[in-house]
Formats: structure tokens, sequence, C-alpha cells
């Protein structure tokens, strides 16, 4: 089946889109981006995860010492890239402070701390701007929803900037800003000229705010342009949704990562779901720029090209990941190409300046029979080439051999009972399985890429889930409501699908939170959900607010004013953009999770993928990183469990990496094979940063992560940045 017209075919329905891609075509070649120095997040603002040192190589790696060490000098959670410009290090540490470090010896020099009731930060890198003539050097980085401009010399805000040195992200959204829960992504954005352009981070429930692309001046703070993920009237792809969906609507955001081709100022985008994430009743159609990667004007923002990769998302299967960029040669031609991967475990290859797949997309059929009232898409979009990274089913025959008989049953029993029918099966009131899950595949930070011998590497996980909608009213929360009523619509989104709305649980495998109060303090409480327990994953994506909330709302729950109705027949539409307090559905996200807090799913639960783009294949997969209970029973290669890793590739042939069972490790990117490892204090979560100084090359891993969801490592954090290299010449 050819591509639906809401994906390529949109492309030639562009105003302008031909004198456009004429002009970049046309564009004289330039020299490639900087890969040598780590002055962005993810090393250059083409996220390659790239760096074109070749210090340390296959030859000595094994060599590597430990240079030095800063501890963050507190117990929190970070993912942190570091960027190095001018010998400065810039990390997050210190409750959530910007501390400039001696890139060479890990030196404190300044810290920077935000005030002190922060909820949220981008806690997963920072962005550096500089003039043309290095008088004016910024750092600029989000938090409580403000955008904001420090001095990259010394640390201090810079007050001509927005108000005072900020910019209320939540202004300019065309919605209340009262109205607007979340906003900010706690994932930098893109320094494009004198632009920083931003994507967001919504709710994940009803009501969340728009996921509009801005652009704001890196001088003075004021918008640039804006570009309308949910279209206004008048817009290209306004049909694709309810008339008024604008106006109501939230998410197609980009909450994850973006990338730029510097040389043609384009902009790629990836969009995540609509929101509610799971039943869209009241969003009908393929719901552009939904699941989508966006070519965007950098300068403008207007839309050069796009694709959709799922039409009428009801799945979460957001694309997190940056767009890789990437020159192939294929065919007998040479295209300069883009590479998006994403959670179902696929690879999509585009030309970047046509959007013209390099390899065939079909549209194929995929189930139907979903809730009544939701239209579901005919056809998804399925990549002929490359093949996939993760697995993309789940039946008994995949079992775990390390459950216990009562998890083998009971997993049994529930596969056998739920509906299994694929990637797009539409989830009910009826259990239905997702593999790899809504949390599953590639994910942010999760893909690097060598631009000189177009090599694609893929982290990946397989986390099965297990969706199932209950119906449940619309929490109506306004500035003036108790924070409980807040926290009602967060459990909603993300614990009512396994704890149920009674809160009761099912026990004993879930246990029941109507009696927390009394079993767990507040704050041990917010660390469980923040980090996880046992079986039970972190939530690391739920903002600072969004946690105090739920919080304050499961241990005192008759604040929030609001009774789910019982019963939990299936709904009757009532038209085609709002859906009353009776009528909407929720479910958890359905992580699947064995009693000894293991995937049901036999390993490995996480690998690692190799691709050769210029053939669209596989090199080699491996299982990245163990289980360190497993591992102690002489149980290894089984993929550590529940990865978020960034991998950096080198031209020295090296892939490096850490992971959750607190190891960091040298690869060699041409067979996978562990050329060097060694164990850290923590584990380790997001990108490592690789730079130059004073002729030394160093590779710094954040390692502040919560060691893993097993009893014997729960809790275990001692946050630092450790760099190595080799030993120092004498």
């Amino acid at each position: 089946m050819l591509l639906r017209c809401s994906s390529l075919a949109a492309v030639r329905r562009s105003t302008g889109f031909l004198l456009t891609v004429a002009l970049m075509l046309a564009a004289a070649p330039a020299p490639a981006q900087d890969h040598a120095s780590w002055r962005d997040y993810g090393g250059a603002s083409d996220a390659a995860q790239y760096s074109s040192l070749a210090q340390i190589n296959r030859s000595n790696v094994t060599r590597l010492e430990r240079a030095w060490l800063y501890p963050t000098g507190d117990s929190n959670k970070y993912f942190f890239n570091p960027i190095m410009v001018d010998g400065l290090l810039y990390v997050m540490a210190k409750n959530s402070s910007i501390v400039a470090l001696d890139a060479a010896t890990g030196k404190e020099l300044w810290s920077s701390a935000p005030e002190p009731n922060l909820k949220v930060i981008t806690n997963r890198g920072i962005n550096y701007w500089e003039s043309k003539d290095r008088a004016d050097r910024r750092l600029l980085y989000c938090a409580n929803h403000t955008l904001r401009a420090i001095d990259a010399r010394t640390g201090k805000v810079i007050p001509s900037f927005g108000r005072q040195g900020s910019v209320d992200l939540k202004e300019g959204l065309g919605r209340d800003p009262k109205a607007i829960a979340l906003v900010q992504s706690i994932t930098p954005g893109r320094v494009f000229e004198d632009l920083i352009i931003l994507g967001s981070a919504t709710n994940q429930g009803y009501g969340s705010a728009p996921g509009d692309i801005r652009a704001f001046d890196v001088r003075t703070g004021k918008q640039d342009w804006s570009f309308h993920t949910i279209p206004h009237p008048g817009e290209f792809g306004h049909e694709s949704w309810p008339k008024d969906a604008w106006k109501t609507v939230g998410g197609a955001n980009v909450w994850g990562e973006m990338s730029v081709d510097e040389k043609r100022g384009i902009l790629y985008a990836p969009t995540a779901s609509a929101k509610y994430n799971f039943y869209g009743v009241d969003r009908t159609g393929d719901n552009l720029f939904s699941d989508s990667i966006l070519a965007l004007d950098a300068r403008t923002g207007k839309r050069i090209w796009h694709f959709q990769m799922v039409h009428h998302d009801i799945w979460d299967y957001d694309d997190a990941t940056a767009p890789k960029l990437v020159t192939l040669r294929t065919g007998g031609k040479t295209i300069d190409a883009v590479a998006q991967v994403s959670k179902q475990g696929f690879v999509w290859v585009f030309n970047r300046v046509t959007g013209e797949p390099v390899w065939p997309i079909e549209e194929r059929p995929v189930p139907q029979n979903g809730m009544p009232g939701e239209k579901l898409a005919p056809t998804q979009p399925f990549p002929t080439k490359p093949p996939p990274f993760s697995r993309q089913k789940f039946t008994v025959d995949d079992l775990s051999p390390y459950l216990s008989p009562a998890d083998r049953a009971k997993f049994r029993d529930d596969l056998l009972s739920a509906r299994n029918e694929g990637l797009f099966t539409p989830p009910t009131t009826r259990n239905t399985v997702q593999m790899p899950g809504n949390n599953g595949g590639a994910n942010w930070g999760g893909a690097a890429v060598d631009p000189t011998r177009a090599r694609l590497y893929v982290v990946s996980k397989d986390l099965p889930a297990m969706l199932r909608l209950e119906r449940g009213g619309q929490v109506k929360a306004g500035p003036e409501d108790p924070i409980e009523q807040r926290g009602l619509a967060v459990f909603q989104s993300n614990c009512q699908g396994c704890h149920r709305s009674s809160r009761e649980g099912k026990p004993p495998e879930i246990p029941g939170l109507a009696d927390l109060g009394g079993r767990l303090p507040r704050a041990e409480a917010a660390g469980t959900i923040r980090q996880g327990r046992g079986k039970m994953p972190g939530f690391a994506k739920l903002s600072g607010e969004e946690l105090e909330a739920v919080v304050a709302y499961l241990y005192n729950p008759t604040r929030a004013r609001f009774s789910t109705p019982a019963g939990g027949n299936p709904p009757t539409p009532i038209g085609p953009t709002s859906l009353d307090e009776t009528e909407r559905f929720y479910t958890g996200f359905g992580f699947m999770i064995a009693s000894n807090g293991l995937s049901p799913i036999k390993p490995p639960w996480s690998t690692l993928t190799a691709y050769d783009l210029n053939q669209g294949s596989i090199l080699w997969q491996i299982p990245l990183g163990d289980v360190p209970e497993l591992a102690a029973q002489g149980i290894k290669n089984t993929g550590s469990h529940y990865p978020k890793v960034g991998p950096v590739v080198t031209a020295g042939g090296l892939i490096f990496t850490g992971t959750r069972d607190g190891k960091v490790r040298a690869l060699d990117a041409d067979t996978g094979k562990a050329l060097w490892e060694t164990e850290v204090d923590a584990a380790l979560e997001g990108i490592p940063a690789i730079y130059e100084i004073n002729g030394r090359q160093f590779v710094v891993f954040c390692a502040a992560a919560q060691a893993g969801l097993t009893p014997a490592t729960q809790g275990k954090i001692a946050g630092a940045y450790v760099a190595f290299a080799l030993p120092a010449s004498k």
C-alpha cells in the first residue's frame, strides 16, 4: 500500500516546498559540524553523539584510569550530559545548581544555584551560545517553566534577558497560563545562530498544554517564531483533528531531543503522542503533527516536510531520540539522510532535504475494534528497511526462565487471556499486550551515529506492558483548587492502571495505597515514586510539581473533590471535541514486572545494535550490561534492566557507554566486543562527554542514577561525575 497523504504526499503540497528544496539542494558545501569539541548537548547540534578524537583507541583503551571525580554533593538523580567550553566543564550538582569545573582536574570554580522552590529543571543537559566576537557568552536552561540565561564565565544572571533573566514559557501558547500545569521539558533545546529552539513536556492527561515548538532570541528572550504541532484553523494539517481541538487537546510535543543541520538551517524535531495517550475519542483523525518527524526552517519555523510514524496514536509511541544526520552511499547514489529510531523498534531513514524515504515504507492494515467511538486508523506505516532493533511480540513462548513458578503461571494466564495482536493492538477495557512497550524500544539519548562511516548504534530495552482502560472522571483543577486535585490527575495518568482507581491495588503483587499515610513517610513515598522500588519502576518523567501533587493526593485523597464513577461500561461519545467527566477512560503505563523486579520476557532486556546504513542492515547486536544479582550467580549477558543510557562513538573505533549495573564500558565499534570496563559507585543514565584539554582526551560519565530496581541494589546512590583518561605524560 502506498504512503498516505498525511505523510509523504503532504510534503509535495507544501507552499513553496519546491523552491525551498531547490535552494537547499543548491547550497554550497560547508564544513562538517564540529565533532572535536563537546560544546553542546550530545556533542554537537546535529546530536551525533560522536567524537572525532582518537587519542584513546582500540590499542590503548585498556590503559584508561580514573583522572578525577567530582561528587554531586547530594542524593539527587542526575542524567546530565556535561559540555566543555574554554577549559570549563559545565555540570549539574549541589541541589540542581549549574557548576563550572576545571575540565582538566574536576576542581569546582563556581556554582550558580536555582531558587529554593525549584520544581523542575533541564537536568539532562544545557545549551551554550556565544556572540561572534565572543564578548558575550551564555548558558541557557529552563527551570520552573521559565527559560533562563546566565553568564558562562561567572554563572551570574543576565538581567537583560527576558524579565530579570527569565522568560515565562507558559505565556504565548494561546491558552490561559494559569491553567497550564506543565510545559517545560527536562531536555535542553538547540541553539542555532542567535536563536534557542525549545520543545516542551506536557501533562500525560486530558487537557494538557499544546506542544508548540518555539524559538527565542538568545539576547533578549523574545519569542521569534512558533510552530503549532496541533494546527490552528487555516494551517496545514488542521483537517486531521476535530475543528476546535487546537483549543483543548494537548501534546504532540517534543519532550525529547532535536537536531540541526547547520549547513542548510533545518531543524529536525520528533514529536510525541497527542493527549490523552491511550484514549482518543475526543481527537478523531490522524492528529498531525503528533508522532512525526518534522523538518522546519530553523530561522522561521516554516514546515519543509514531515512524516507521521503513527496515525492517531493511542499507544504512547512517542519519538524521543534525536534524529541522526548521516550521508549514505546506497544504490549508486550519495544521499544526505536523517535517521529516526522509535519506541516500536523501527529505524526510519529519509532524504533529509526532500523527506523521501531511502527505502520503501508500506502502509499495512492493523487491528481494529477498539473502544466504542474510537476511530482507529485502518493502516499504519512500516519501514521495509532497516530491520527492527527490538522484539515486537510477547507470547507465552517468550517467558523468562528466571520467573518463579507462581509468576510464570500468572504471566502465562495473563498473556493467554489478553488481546495480543501486535504493535497496534488497540487498548480497551480488556487487557492488551504492548511489546516492546510504551517505555521500551529507543528513548532519549539512546542512539549515536558515526557520520564518517554511516554507522548507527541504538540502545534499546524490552519492557512489555499490559494496558487496560478503566472508566474515570475528569479532574478539573484550577489555581484555586487544592493540590490534591492536581495529584489525582497525575495518579489517573500514571498509577491507576496498576493500583486501580480505588487505590486498593492487586495484592500481593501490587500493594494497596489506601493506608499509605500510616505506613510510609512522605519523603520516602516520593523517593519510591521517583526512583522505583522492588518490581515498581521509577517515574523519573514526572516533574517536581507533579510528584508533589500525587504524593499530596495519596496522603489526603479526600481533598480531591471528585468521586470516580463505578462500573466500567463503554462510553457513549457525545461529540468530536469533548468528553464529559463520566466518559473519560484511563490506564496506567502497565509495565509488566515480576516479583523479583525483573521483566517477565526472556533476556536480553537491553541491547546495543549496530547498523550499516549504507546497506540498511544490522552489523551486530549484543546484550548491554548485566543485572548484578544474576551476574553474581554466574548468569550474564542478560542486558541491564530499564536502561536510559546514551552511547558515544569515537574516531578511535570505540563506543563508550554506562549502564545501570554500575559499570562503564568501551566497546569495539566494529564488533561490539567489550575492550574495557570498570565499576563506578552508582548506576548510570544519560550521555557521557568526550573532549580534549592540554593535549589529553577525557571521557566523563555522570554516575548519579538509581542503581536498580531489585532489593539488593535499591537506594544505592553515590552521585559523582567521573572522568577517565590515559595516564598523564610525564
